[in-house]
């Protein structure tokens, strides 16, 4: 451990102060915030030459962030345990025998989920609820089921306190599913984030206009392309956290993420960028995040300690990684602008093919690294289109089209994704505000979505433009909860923060509605 300066001590010291001070915190986000202070009095890890500069530089010039995961990792970023295991095993550790109804199953979903670390604090993935319940449903009245069902998601929002918390139901037709739609549109929060795998061989109409009438009610369930992931995972995948594919009873270690606007911003035209500038900064982030990973696995001792490990809920070699990016957008429009060409990204089609060769950049660099320790994808990086955070400031998520620049038609939009999606096994959407005094019918969301998965488009979200609660990037928030923090007041779930930050900083509120 190295040392550091007597001036960060103090300045830490006083962030701690302020921290103890703040009005607007719960006492558990007090204590969540108090222990990242802790960790950043921490240097663990041999950073590369030249992390520092591309890390902790200004919010204009930044080139590399770390997504705030800590000087010394202690545990994986996110962790996807085999809840089916849990069920059908029980746990030694939890001192839990496997359930034998519907009242054991849920009594023991949320007693494991109180165990299960994340970046969070908080379980990214909750399990795929369908499956997990739909044994015990059938043992008890169908208006009990649902009682209980409803109990159980209330129970997940007041005590999982950030949308981060992820459930997955689909692609099959089942009475837990149908549950599970039911209590959520009734419900209207923002936890659990819910994903519908989608496939239409499979997935019958009715399930899915279920899902689509919830996900206008609650912004949830979004649409993943089933045969698209189970294509590059098989069928033990997850979606997780915000929308990321990872890997069942594994997860990521690690999450940074390329800023390319301010990478773009360092270049001198865009042969430079593409030839120096963009693989100096991913060389310098991908070794960084070699030595995140090394030190979890060689020096934590979480996957020796933990007992999700030591009863095989998890297995190290299930994990991989995740190298994201954001602002593919800003860039190609920074770097059209320095040659002097017209073209906007999403309108253009120089600034989509600049785009797309950015893109094939960063995949080929992406199969050329080897990380020893990433055996479940190949021993490479998992890309990621980042969803961005409440910091960002004119930053687009991933390689979305910019808020205010979408194209007049959502056809001409679709096709834009497509160009990109590929890219992705771990995580990339867009998402489409509806306006049902527009489209009172859900047979339109519905054709979108059959069309946009033909397509290979990946993960589609919908939502009311009047429904309170919204998805920010990934995540969902309730626009009365911001509100509130917006005058003070203390809320109940972390990502309220994010969401009020995305809401001045990313104009999340004034997406073209359809």
């Amino acid at each position: 451990m190295r040392d550091i300066s007597l001036d960060k001590v103090n300045e830490i010291r006083e962030r701690m102060l302020e921290t103890v001070k703040t009005a607007s915190l719960t006492h558990e986000q007090k204590v969540a915030t108090m222990a990242n202070h802790a960790d950043s009095l921490l240097e663990v890890l041999d950073k590369p030459e030249g992390l520092d500069e591309l890390l902790d530089a200004d919010i204009d010039s930044q080139c590399i962030c770390d997504l705030f995961e800590g000087h010394a990792p202690m545990r994986p970023r996110y962790i996807i345990p085999d809840y089916a295991k849990f069920m059908k095993e029980g746990s030694k550790f939890l001192q839990l025998d496997p359930p034998k109804d519907l009242y054991e199953a849920l009594n023991s979903l949320l007693i494991f989920y109180r165990h299960v670390p994340s970046v969070t604090n908080f379980p990214v993935y909750v399990g795929q609820l369908d499956e997990l319940l739909e044994p015990f449903v059938h043992d008890v009245d169908r208006d009990l089921a649902k009682k209980m069902i409803k109990l159980f998601f209330i129970n997940m929002d007041r005590t999982i306190l950030d949308s981060f918390s992820h459930a997955n139901i689909g692609p099959k037709d089942t009475l837990a599913g149908r549950l599970i739609l039911e209590v959520e549109a009734e419900l209207e929060q923002a936890v659990p984030n819910i994903t519908l795998k989608y496939d239409p061989e499979i997935t019958s109409d009715e399930f899915a206009l279920m899902g689509i009438n919830t996900a206008l009610h609650s912004a949830k369930p979004s649409f993943a392309n089933h045969k698209m992931f189970t294509s590059e995972f098989g069928e033990r995948y997850v979606i997780a956290s915000c929308y990321n594919g990872l890997p069942l009873g594994g997860g990521a270690y690690t999450l940074s993420r390329l800023i390319i606007k301010n990478i773009a911003k360092r270049a001198k035209n865009i042969e430079d960028f593409k030839t120096n500038t963009l693989p100096y900064v991913m060389d310098i982030m991908a070794r960084y995040m070699d030595e995140r990973i090394k030190f979890e696995v060689e020096e934590s001792g979480f996957f020796e300690n933990n007992f999700l490990a030591k009863e095989g809920f998890i297995k190290r070699e299930r994990f991989s990684a995740m190298f994201g990016m954001v602002g593919l957008a800003e860039a190609v429009n920074i770097l059209l602008a320095k040659e002097g060409i017209e073209g906007r990204y999403g309108h253009s089609e120089v600034a989509n093919k600049l785009a797309v060769e950015i893109m094939d950049t960063i995949d080929e660099f992406n199969k050329n690294h080897f990380n020893k320790y990433c055996e479940v994808s190949d021993c490479h990086f998992l890309l990621h289109a980042q969803v961005g955070i409440a910091t960002d400031v004119n930053v687009s998520p991933g390689t979305r089209i910019p808020i205010g620049e979408e194209p007049e038609d959502l056809i001409e939009h679709l096709k834009h994704c497509k160009k990109f999606h590929k890219y992705f096994p771990s995580g990339t959407g867009d998402i489409f505000p509806i306006d049902l005094t527009v489209h009172k019918n859900h047979e339109y969301v519905l054709d979108i979505i059959k069309g946009a998965m033909k397509e290979d488009i990946r993960y589609l979200s919908f939502y009311s433009s009047d429904s309170d609660v919204i998805r920010i990037t990934g995540y969902l928030v309730k626009k009365s909860e911001i509100n509130k923090l917006e005058k003070g007041q203390s809320v109940l779930q972390d990502t309220t923060a994010l969401g009020m930050g995305a809401k001045h900083n990313c104009k999340i509120l004034e997406r073209k509605v359809r």
